[in-house]
């Protein structure tokens, strides 16, 4: 993707061709070796950053006036604080091995054209202050860092993640290895919200077939041709997603105590299975590899006024706390599903609703979201609209 972008974005091939240190990292352009004046008189090197905005491998307009930089304040000749750029942030880490010390900004009126324009700007606005000092200090050096194309999660950069400087954030989990044991309603859901997470590895396991009823209780739209196909859900969803993240591995099976092994390697699972003796098998063996895990559920009923109510249910399963997964959290009785749930209703609201739960209980237990309660078991009935916590560490 580097390579390509800086292939086909003129901007780019301009800064690099006018003898620039330039590099995109992560969805991060970072311009090295930009000398400035330090307070203490001294030219010293920095590192500009800025977020990227792109159409899949093209540059746009630049969206956001503002950089990172890694250096101490750059200053005038004289030592004081250089007067053109605003100071509008402090240290961050910016992931893919970046930091910064200040977030500058140096709007002008009709923002910057591209991105040499913009990097280009804020470059002489520092370096300018060192030749004064220093004649010949420049940040054109013609020598362009290693290319390192990126062997990342995504077929395309994560610019939502660069724009807001979490990129550090997210990396939390780049190194997961995440199973998704059944693809129904809160199945599929899930694997839309971890699909755009950089984790290593999406394991996919389910049996059956992609036919109409699940359209309507699963992310996006099907042609009338995909329904006739009859593939896999497995299959459907790994194609579909694979356009973005390029590890979804697809598992044409459920999940049984004969083929539990599938799941070895994995580091966080999401279990949206029916119960029975199966469920028990997987929880067995993710238990065995010291793996946590997040299990879902969900039940309606109809009442006499002819609305329905519900209740959704998260467990969530970690090294650190087991015991109340044996005591009734989770159930393994088979045969239980004999709610309306059952019966293919149609909630999707639902079941993205469970899902988005389950994933923000992953992100907390992985450092992600901050979690003051710690809990690890949680319910939310429909009609109080409230979250209940239990289970807490």
């Amino acid at each position: 993707m580097s390579r390509e972008l800086f292939n086909r974005s003129a901007d780019l091939t301009r800064l690099r061709d006018e003898g620039y240190v330039v590099e995109v990292r992560g969805a991060l352009l970072v311009m090295s070796e930009v000398p400035y004046v330090d307070g203490e008189r001294r030219v010293r090197r920095g590192t500009i950053v800025s977020t990227l905005s792109l159409a899949g491998d093209v540059t746009q307009k630049p969206d956001c006036h503002q950089v990172w930089f890694d250096g101490d304040f750059p200053c005038n000749a004289d030592g004081g604080r250089l007067k053109g750029i605003a100071e509008s942030g402090g240290p961050q880490a910016l992931g893919e091995g970046l930091t910064a010390t200040y977030r500058f900004s140096s709007k002008p009126s009709d923002g910057y054209a591209d991105y040499f324009e913009k990097m280009t700007t804020y470059a002489t606005l520092m370096s300018g202050q060192a030749t004064r000092l220093e004649p010949g200090a420049t940040p054109r050096l013609y020598r362009s860092p290693s290319v390192d194309e990126p062997g990342g999660a995504f077929n395309y950069l994560d610019t939502a993640s660069a724009r807001v400087g979490i990129g550090a954030l997210s990396e939390k989990l780049a190194g997961e290895t995440v199973s998704i044991v059944g693809l129904g309603g809160s199945g599929s859901y899930v694997l839309d919200l971890v699909a755009k997470t950089p984790v290593r590895e999406v394991r996919l396991f389910d049996a059956d077939v992609f036919l109409q009823h699940n359209a309507f209780r699963a992310p996006g739209a099907p042609a009338l041709e995909e329904l006739r196909a009859r593939r896999a859900k497995v299959d459907y969803f790994a194609e579909r997603y694979s356009h973005m993240h390029r590890h979804i591995v697809a598992h044409r099976t459920f999940l049984r105590a004969d083929n539990v092994h599938l799941l070895d390697g994995t580091t966080f699972a999401f279990l949206c299975m029916d119960a029975g003796k199966d469920k028990r098998a997987v929880v067995q063996r993710l238990e065995e590899m010291g793996a946590s895990f997040v299990d879902v559920g969900m039940g309606l009923d109809l009442d006499e006024t002819g609305a329905l109510g519900g209740l959704l249910r998260v467990t969530a399963s970690t090294p650190d706390k087991r015991d109340h997964v044996h005591r009734g959290r989770i159930s393994f009785a088979g045969g239980g599903a004999d709610d309306l749930y059952a019966s293919n209703i149609q909630v999707a609201e639902l079941n993205s609703l469970t899902a988005a739960l389950a994933v923000v209980k992953w992100k907390k237990v992985r450092g992600f979201y901050r979690d003051a309660e710690r809990e690890h078991h949680f319910t939310y009935p429909t009609e109080s609209n409230v979250l209940i916590n239990g289970d807490s560490l």
